[in-house]
């Protein structure tokens, strides 16, 4: 029976020092992109697994990351965080890292919880989802010199985002619903409405100004503000809120959730049966797929890749290294399906 392959015949069999194979694996931005191809090859013919325990000992880290899973709403638009947290888990895993799950119904208790694993499962950091104004969770986590990343800005009061002390990933939410509203207006639309959430949410203000920005001299600000309505997250609010938008004379709607959408949909449905109504949603759910909504699909992967690369880089760099915060904002791209509706008539424009 073979032998398992270790560091030591990997690194005889490459012809590298055993530091220089170390490297590749834990810190693959310190070797040349030859020398870590060869060694990638060799990892995956010989089924080289390296010795977790043992790094363990030497680092005096876990090497498992926490992740706080958010209470479900509706169950649409959760499919999101799912996509993320699979692709942040299958990152980490690569670099021999675990994600531990742990709920919180609320932003105090999820502190509590950072207490609570920090000493009984000894983690290394924290991937942090669903920040806000005002959030307690970054500035205690800054405060006690703990490692994380949030999926998300920091949607501070004052100062720019570029500013923050802590490092962050984020979807342009303000460039996807621009590009929405843009795609309504080469339609034809001019009266398109916003279908978003109370004033006060970081992501949803951030959408709502994407829409603003487009309609931008396009129609009087007093009509701007009465196309903008505010509700709850949900299919039924969302059904609710086109209906006051259809009254006040939208003919499109742009909106900041698939929840919202779905909801449009059907009002817009009603309101002209046998006509593709002419609702884009945001976040490219499994469920707008299926009812062929178009919608803004945000790249919740590549946001993922980005976390686990900045995490890595923190805990797998020099103990000496000063490594400055990483603020990484990245576009979405608009799914069109049905044509993303019909054309406007001409006694709406």
């Amino acid at each position: 029976m073979a032998s398992r392959p270790t560091l030591v015949s990997l690194a005889e069999q490459l012809g590298l020092s055993r530091q220089t194979v170390s490297n590749a694996i834990n810190a693959p931005e310190r070797v040349k992109p030859e020398t870590l191809r060869r060694v990638n090859e060799t990892i995956s013919a010989t089924g080289y697994r390296p010795n977790t325990a043992a790094r363990q000992l030497r680092t005096r880290r876990s090497r498992n990351l926490g992740f706080r899973l958010m209470p479900t709403v509706d169950g649409i638009n959760g499919a999101i965080l799912d996509r993320f947290l699979h692709s942040l888990t299958e990152n980490l895993q690569e670099h021999g890292y675990r994600v531990t799950l742990f709920a919180a119904r609320d932003d105090e208790a999820e502190i509590r919880s950072y207490s609570e694993l920090l000493e009984a499962s000894d983690l290394d950091g924290f991937v942090l989802t669903g920040t806000h104004h005002g959030d307690a969770r970054s500035d205690w986590l800054l405060a006690r010199g703990i490692p994380f990343v949030t999926f998300g800005r920091p949607w501070r009061d004052s100062g720019g985002d570029e500013d923050c002390t802590h490092s962050w990933v984020d979807v342009d939410g303000q460039a996807g619903t621009a590009e929405a509203t843009r795609y309504l207006l080469g339609r034809g639309h001019q009266r398109i409405g916003f279908l978003g959430w109370p004033a006060g949410s970081g992501v949803g203000d951030d959408r709502r100004s994407g829409w603003a920005s487009a309609l931008a001299g396009t129609v009087p600000p007093a009509d701007l503000e009465s196309l903008s309505v505010g509700v709850a997250d949900g299919t039924r609010q969302g059904a609710e809120g086109a209906r006051l938008l259809l009254e006040r004379g939208a003919t499109a709607v742009v909106c900041a959730s698939d929840s919202l959408a779905l909801g449009a949909s059907e009002q817009l449905r009603a309101a002209a049966p046998g006509t593709p109504p002419a609702v884009i949603g945001f976040d490219d759910t499994p469920v707008a797929a299926a009812m062929g909504l178009s919608s803004v699909a945000q790249p919740v992967e590549e946001a993922a890749r980005e976390i686990a690369d900045i995490l890595r880089h923190v805990l797998d760099g020099s103990a000496e290294e000063q490594v400055p915060a990483a603020h990484r904002l990245l576009k979405p791209r608009l799914v069109l399906r049905d044509g993303g509706g019909p054309l406007a008539s001409p006694s709406s424009r």
